[in-house]
Order: structure tokens, then sequence, then C-alpha cells
């Protein structure tokens, strides 16, 4: 309690919360604003009988904006995808790449080109969204309504700029959070949108361990499940491999300086939530292009639901691949081990230059192997869970790693704050201690 009442004694930092705060308010009474020309309560009725679908989980990572049919119901999802697109195309487009290595300046102008994308992939997708809310017009025998007062192009061209310009306004919010507030908006934003869902989830299961659809022991597993998985996902996510790193000896007139020993620390997982949204949006692809009727791909959006064992198969084999993928482009063992040459320090054992960036690459790439059997098996257990114990809500593993992910970095934030002020940290009175952990 003595942290929480030091964090309202520091000006900055409780400007900072109060302003994030009032952001991600702004951001969920956004959230019940409808798209005009539809009526949200047949997609209530429709929503209803998704839990678990791709519309679902589409759903649920916009906040439950598409089942409110709202101006925001695209959500943050196409920044996302335009800067999983940029990062993928720096890895072969020369200029790119050169932008990345110019610090701030290119990454100015590489959030430029992520806005421009942003706004591209926007119009696509809610032209994409207009037509299948078209289709979902007398669905079930046409007992729920229509969802679309008057189809045709002028729906899809209102819709298209309502939708765009909400995630135009998001992406604003989600800047505006990272600058002047505290944390990384985008992750907040879609952190919040997560987290909103957990108490209408939490009464549909009471609702059910009530009626006696959902056994008490049953519930008491999934329980216990969900609490190890959280475990997990702590663990891991802040665990490390510390390489040692000795400081050469050097004399500057009189006086010898370095000769201090430090550490190389290596996260397991240094790809983050980042494979599981690849793998998700490139899923989600053949839905976006079965509403644009493209041929085929009706059978293919059919074949791949989740929870079927070729979506599964499929799904764990692209968050292996992007787990090593990302790994690649994020971390650079030859530009470390240049780093460490012009600091005069070395890896105990290993010759300096080559040598040394090949030492770093074969450990990286043996711990990335634990990491990314990680990341799977925390993606899919759940889908198992559900599927097993008929939970009402999808419980998925990417929006566990989500939210605990960003609440772990939150913490942090907060507690670099306290520490530099001589405050008590929120996780002891000797510190803070949300540190990473060794992992062999």
């Amino acid at each position: 309690m003595n942290a929480i009442a030091n964090i309202f004694k520091i000006p900055e930092l409780r400007s900072r919360l109060l302003f994030t705060l009032g952001m991600l308010a702004i951001y969920r009474i956004g959230i019940f604003i409808t798209t005009p020309g539809v009526d949200r309560n047949v997609m209530h009725q429709i929503m209803a009988a998704q839990s678990g679908t791709f519309l679902g989980m589409f759903n649920l990572f916009s906040g439950g904006a598409l089942e409110q049919l709202s101006i925001f119901a695209l959500g943050i999802m196409p920044y996302v995808s335009a800067s999983i697109i940029l990062t993928l195309m720096s890895a072969v487009v020369p200029h790119l790449e050169e932008l990345r290595k110019e610090g701030e300046s290119g990454q100015r102008k590489i959030n430029q080109y992520t806005r421009y994308g942003t706004v591209g992939l926007s119009m696509v997708q809610s032209i994409g969204i207009a037509i299948f809310l078209e289709g979902l017009n007398g669905t079930d025998g046409g007992q729920y309504g229509d969802v679309v007062a008057t189809p045709g192009w002028g729906f899809r061209l209102l819709t298209m700029i309502s939708l765009t310009t909400g995630t135009a306004f998001i992406m604003w919010l989600g800047e505006q959070i990272t600058e002047r507030g505290i944390g990384n908006g985008i992750s907040l934003i879609i952190f919040a949108g997560i987290v909103a869902a957990l108490p209408d989830a939490l009464f549909q299961t009471g609702a059910q361990v009530k009626i006696g659809q959902i056994q008490p022991i049953s519930l008491l597993m999934v329980t216990g499940v969900v609490l190890a998985v959280f475990a997990v996902i702590v663990f891991f996510e802040r665990a490390q491999r510390r390489i040692p790193i000795q400081y050469a000896k050097r004399m500057v007139g009189r006086q010898v300086y370095g000769g201090q020993s430090s550490h190389l620390p290596l996260k397991v997982n240094a790809a983050g939530v980042i494979p599981p949204i690849f793998a998700s949006s490139l899923l989600m692809f053949p839905n976006t292009l079965a509403n644009f009727n493209v041929p085929g791909m009706d059978y293919v959006n059919q074949v791949l639901v989740p929870g079927d064992w070729r979506w599964t198969l499929i799904y764990v084999t692209m968050i292996i691949f992007f787990c090593f993928f990302y790994t690649a482009i994020q971390f650079q063992p030859v530009q470390v081990a240049d780093n460490l040459k012009k600091q005069n320090a070395f890896i105990p054992g290993i010759r300096p230059g080559k040598a040394t960036a090949d030492f770093i690459d074969t450990v990286m790439t043996r711990i990335t192997v634990g990491g990314a059997l990680y990341v799977a098996a925390v993606c899919t257990v759940p889908d198992f869970l559900r599927s097993a114990f008929k939970v009402p809500f999808y419980f998925g593993g990417t929006s566990i790693m989500i939210v605990v992910g960003v609440a772990l970095d939150l913490v942090q934030q907060i507690e670099s704050h306290l520490i530099t002020r001589h405050y008590e940290g929120l996780t002891g009175p000797k510190g803070p201690r949300v540190r990473g952990r060794r992992a062999a």
C-alpha cells in the first residue's frame, strides 16, 4: 500500500497515469458509438453463437467493438498488421533497413509509413466488413432480422469512412499514451480491450455453474490451469540466459580503467507476443478473402476453424517459425559482437569478432528453441481447455500473453519512476524484484 501511495506523491508519474486512464476511458466510450446504418441488437444475437470462432477472436481483440458494430470495430489490428508488414519488409528492402539503422530520425519515417499502411489496410478491411455485414442479413432464416438496413455501395462507403476514421483515432490515442502517458499505448489499448471482456466472461461462467452446465470440480480445474499458465508466462517472459562479459584493463596516464565483469542478458522469448499475432493474422486472412467472394476461400475458411487439428498444427508451425524469424530480424549477433569489441569487452574463452558473434548466435538459437516451444504451448493449451470444459468465452493463450506481458511492462515502468526518485518499488521494500531470471 505504501508503494501505491508513493505513486501519487510524484507529480509527473501521477499526471502520466491519469492521462493514460483518461485516454483508455475515451477508447472504451467510443466502443459504444455505433456505425451508421446497422442494427447492433441483431449483431448481439449473432455474436452470441460465435464464441471460439474467428469472428469471436476478432471481437475479443477489438474489445467487443465488433459485437457493438462500433466505429472502432477494426480496433488497432490494422496498425499492428502494418507494423508487422514493415518489420518483415525491412529484412528484404534495403531502404527500410537503412532507415532502421539511422536511429530516431529513421524510426520517425518508419512510423509515418506505418500510419499510411494503417489507413490503407483499414480501408480495405472496412469494405470487407461491410460486405460481411450485408451477408449476415437473413442469418438462420432471418429469425434475428437484418443487420444492415439498406445494403449497397452507399452503406459500404459510409462504413469505410467510419471504420477507417475510428482506427486512425485509436492509433492517435495509442501514440498519445506512449508519448504523454506511461507504457506502450498500442499494447495498453489491446490490453484494455481484452480485460474488458473478463467481467462478462466470469458472469457467464458463474451462471453456468449455478444451472449445472459446468461442474464445480471442472471450474476448479480450469482455475488451476489458468493460474498455472499465468505462472509459466511470468517465468518465461522474465527468463534470461546471461553470458559473462569481461572488460579489458587499459592505462590512461597513471590510472588503470576497466577490468570489471558484467553479463550480456539474452531473453528466452525475445520475440514476445509477435509470433502468435503474426500467425493469427495470417490464419484470419482466408476469412477476409472469403468476404470478398474469392474462389476457394470459403472451403479453406471452413477447414481452418479454431480448435480443429489442422488449424492447430498450422498455428503451432507458424508460431515456431515466426519466433525464429522475428528474433533473427530484431537481434543481430554480429552487431552485438562489434559493440563489445568497441567497448574493449570480451566473453571469457571466446576470441573477439566473428568467434564471439558465432557463439552468441549459437546460444540465442538454443534458447529460442525453448522460447518457441513455450509460446506454442501457451497459445494452444488454453484452446484444448476451452474445448474440454466448455468455457463460455474465448480463453486464448495469445490474449493471456498480451495481458501478462503488458502488465509486467507497466509495473516495470512505474517502478523505474519510483526507484529513480528514491521511493519504494511496487514489488517490495528492497526495490524492484520484477527482473529477469536465469534459464539454462
